[in-house]
């Protein structure tokens, strides 16, 4: 006999942000993603408790997928900043911490909720109105002429997840040939809307990173025996493709749709493995070279068509049928029927490959829109931490296709950001209180929180107990080591920015981030031609980060304006 239990009744919290829970709660959360930030982030691992593998990462996407949170303020920051790592996955931290902060200041300075959101959306509008600026001074026009810009933007995705365990030497290669990946997927023939094609990552564990390689069209892994009864495959002008995506099994559930008529005494399975040597006996006719089915194929159709001289592959799943259909140009078939000839299509080639211990099968597209990364690492974590990257590094690639500019990375252009705002409203304050019933006094308070956040970026930057300091011309960020403090001389002990692109052999002044107020107003560091010139700059992505700061303020205003907050208990 069950027990009932009475309800709990709910539990209500008014003014959820002045309870020493929800500041504890986001202290603690701001605490563990702001370890994870930049290519020296502290790494994590997480497991569920309850068994199951170790996944070692700093990446957001994987830790805000994992990361417990219990109090609805902390499910609400980070529902959306999940949300946006998952829609843009490199921005994830950044959104986090800036949120977080964002809301601690704005608590600190003690004004009200709707004066903070007010003058937030205001600098908010400010800093995105500067970004997308031709005057900008952090924004890089980015020329697919040249591969110089678009290689950096790669190798700061790669270097920036240190649990890949990556030699310099390996995450060369490696950047080099996801770009390369990249590059393949952009059609020869482009008109005023690019479709793009797509990159598949092709696991190959237990080999050398350096062993990773890029080929054209799309590897599918078949068995040794397989691969050995292929060799050598025949050499025509084009090979003709059928792609089935019904089950060529026999199973009397996937015969498709209609009846089929049997008449007495005739066996259900043998009108079905007839039926499907009717279609084998049309594909012989029709001439088809290759037949692929995302389900499995009858062995006695296999064997049909093999003898037949027809190529028959099984099992190539869901997530290759989409890719497949691309490169081939043929359209999925779905019933056991007759086939339309407008259904297939057709590759340059086939050949078979052998990488490490896998065999596979190599469909060489007439136009390669689909590549495959046969993406090498040595164990199995560090692998999917690897692809993941691999993954980020691609989609930064396709947000910069459709938005060409990339930003100044290192933690310069949050410094650069904050220099320029804390200038326009001490020199332009009515530009931006026009209208708003705000006080200068109140623009100067809000401005100085919101500053401090960006700020605290670069700051999290540094992991290492060492100093941040900025310099007084370009607002960019530097960092030096903590036992390099005493009785120095800065050109000394600096070498270049956070972003590269400024060095220590020009006249600056410098001044420690934490305590630096000075009004000045940044300028741009280097023309276009020393930029594109560059080999070795720390770059962001465009779109991602200011999405990011967009995304980071809305939900920091959200935050503020929570009057109450009930929690179902039950």
């Amino acid at each position: 006999m069950s027990r009932l239990e009475a309800k709990k009744p709910s539990l209500c919290e008014s003014e959820p942000l002045t309870s020493e829970r929800v500041r504890a709660t986001l202290s603690v959360f701001k605490g563990v993603v702001t370890s994870c930030y930049g290519p020296s982030g502290r790494l994590k691992q997480l497991h569920n408790g309850l068994g199951g593998s170790v996944r070692t990462t700093s990446q957001s996407s994987a830790l805000l997928a994992h990361l417990p949170v219990s109090h609805p303020v902390l499910r609400l920051l980070t529902a959306s900043v999940h949300n946006h790592a998952t829609c843009f996955r490199d921005c994830g931290l950044f959104t986090a911490i800036l949120c977080c902060t964002l809301v601690e200041n704005a608590q600190r300075i003690g004004l009200t909720p709707t004066t903070a959101m007010t003058l937030n959306k205001r600098l908010l509008s400010l800093c995105t109105s500067y970004l997308k600026s031709e005057v900008c001074g952090c924004r890089i026009p980015v020329t697919f002429s040249s591969s110089g810009v678009l290689l950096c933007l790669v190798r700061s995705v790669v270097t920036s997840k240190p649990a890949c365990m990556l030699t310099g030497k390996e995450t060369e290669h490696l950047s080099t040939l996801i770009l390369r990946a990249f590059l393949l997927t952009i059609p020869e023939k482009a008109g005023d809307h690019v479709i793009l094609g797509k990159s598949l990552i092709v696991p190959l564990k237990g080999q050398r990173v350096l062993d990773s390689t890029v080929l054209p069209g799309i590897l599918i892994e078949i068995s040794e025996v397989q691969w050995r009864k292929m060799l050598p495959v025949k050499k025509l002008e084009s090979f003709k493709v059928a792609l089935f995506r019904a089950s060529l099994s026999g199973d009397l559930s996937e015969t498709g749709e209609g009846t089929m008529v049997v008449g007495r005494g005739v066996s259900l399975e043998n009108a079905v493995l007839d039926q499907l040597l009717d279609l084998g006996r049309q594909l012989v006719s029709d001439h088809v070279d290759l037949a692929m089915c995302q389900k499995v194929i009858h062995p006695s159709l296999k064997q049909f068509l093999n003898t037949r001289g027809v190529i028959a592959i099984d099992r190539v799943g869901a997530a290759l049928m989409e890719p497949l259909s691309k490169v081939t140009g043929a359209q999925p078939i779905g019933s056991l029927g007759s086939i339309s000839p407008s259904s297939y299509g057709s590759v340059k080639d086939v050949c078979t490959e052998k990488f490490g211990f896998k065999w596979f099968l190599h469909l060489i597209p007439n136009e390669p829109v689909v590549c495959s990364l046969l993406l090498c690492n040595r164990n199995d974590t560090v692998w999917d931490e690897l692809k993941l990257t691999c993954e980020t590094a691609l989609h930064v690639l396709q947000l910069t296709i459709k938005e060409p500019y990339a930003l100044l990375g290192g933690g310069c252009t949050e410094t650069h950001l904050a220099a320029y705002i804390r200038h326009k409203t001490s020199h332009e304050p009515e530009s931006v209180l026009k209208d708003s019933g705000c006080t200068r006094t109140e623009l100067q308070l809000i401005t100085e929180a919101f500053c401090g956040a960006l700020e605290s970026l670069p700051v999290s930057l540094e992991h290492d107990g060492g100093e941040v300091l900025t310099d007084m011309k370009y607002g960019h960020f530097w960092s030096v080591q903590a036992d390099s403090l005493s009785d120095v001389n800065w050109p000394d002990v600096l070498s270049r920015c956070g972003c590269g692109l400024c060095n220590s052999q020009e006249e600056l002044s410098w001044a420690f981030l934490r305590s630096a107020r000075s009004l000045f107003a940044p300028q741009p560091c280097l023309p276009q031609d020393a930029v594109d010139s560059a080999s070795d700059l720390t770059l962001d992505c465009f779109t991602a980060k200011l999405s990011g700061l967009q995304v980071a303020v809305e939900t920091a205003n959200l935050i503020l304006d929570l009057s109450y907050v009930i929690e179902d208990r039950n």
